[in-house]
């Protein structure tokens, strides 16, 4: 980033799963300000709407300058998004070319959270960035939109950061969804044809830090290492969090229908973040084992 900016970040969701890890994981010697519509306890954020292009421009003016911004609000009810696309759109597409479009302007850089669920699960091995895209769902479809018009209003500048199957301390997530239905029943049934690279905020934070400090235009996938079904994480679940007692049986999508459709094998190659960082982030059942406590 420039160096002749002041070392003040934007980050929007900060009330979110993602956003609110960001805000734990700032590198030294960066100040932040978050953004949310929502509120959460222990996180200061503004209310602003980042699809009304004059409340974004009145806090690049008010707030600013800003070095950098981190693009972490979403609309992420992935089913739900299908009885609501326009909505989805209007967050997951129009906010990113807005502010897109603001940092242009601003001469900075900006980082847009993106998903594999622009994939169609099709491949056989990892995705690489440049791989064509073809989306399943209203919110694949969306977030495909938001990556194009980032890149067209600011393409010197965006950096798109495509994760998968996030999971972190706040928020709701897969792991506590699994413990939670183990304190009620014996067992619990998981889709077991559906692959990827479950990824904690803790490891994806400082690696979106990374991207946005290190890092140059275009686009990056960041997971934790590793791949294996929803099967296959919720099985790790019940082995870190010690209850063996319980069991996880696996089922085939079919059985468990979703109004929205997900990839079968969505995972991606992260070779590009890797060698910026020197390093892989944690693979995944490492990682699920520090988030645990184990």
């Amino acid at each position: 980033m420039s160096e002749s900016k002041e070392n003040k970040v934007l980050i929007t969701g900060a009330a979110g799963m993602l956003g609110s890890q960001l805000l734990l994981a700032v590198p030294d010697g960066v100040e932040t300000l978050g953004t949310d519509l929502r509120e959460a306890p222990g996180v200061e954020a503004l209310g602003v709407d980042l699809t009304d292009p004059d409340q974004v421009s009145q806090l690049f003016r008010e707030r600013g300058p800003f070095s950098g911004v981190i693009h972490a609000a979403a609309y992420t009810a992935v089913d739900k998004a299908e009885e609501e696309p326009e909505l989805a759109e209007r967050i997951n597409g129009m906010a990113c070319g807005v502010l897109a479009r603001a940092t242009a302007q601003a001469g900075i850089p900006v980082v847009i959270v993106s998903t594999d669920f622009v994939f169609d699960g099709e491949a056989s091995v990892p995705y690489e960035p440049r791989h064509p895209t073809n989306p399943l769902s209203v919110y694949g479809r969306t977030k495909l939109s938001g990556e194009q018009k980032a890149f067209e209003a600011h393409p010197e500048g965006t950096r798109v950061v495509r994760t998968q199957w996030l999971y972190g301390p706040r928020g709701k997530h897969f792991p506590g969804t699994i413990l939670g239905l183990l304190e009620e029943r014996d067992k619990v049934r998981v889709v077991s044809d559906q692959f990827g690279s479950p990824t904690s905020t803790l490891e994806l934070a400082p690696a979106l830090w990374d991207v946005l400090l290190k890092g140059s235009e275009g686009i990056w996938h960041a997971t934790c290492e590793g791949e294996g079904s929803w099967y296959d994480f919720a099985c790790a679940t019940v082995e870190f969090a010690g209850i063996d007692d319980r069991e996880v049986q696996p089922c085939s999508s079919e059985e468990f229908p979703r109004p929205a459709h997900r990839p079968p094998y969505s995972v991606l190659d992260c070779e590009r973040l890797t060698a910026l960082r020197g390093a892989p982030m944690a693979h995944w059942r490492d990682a699920l084992k520090t988030f645990l406590g184990s």
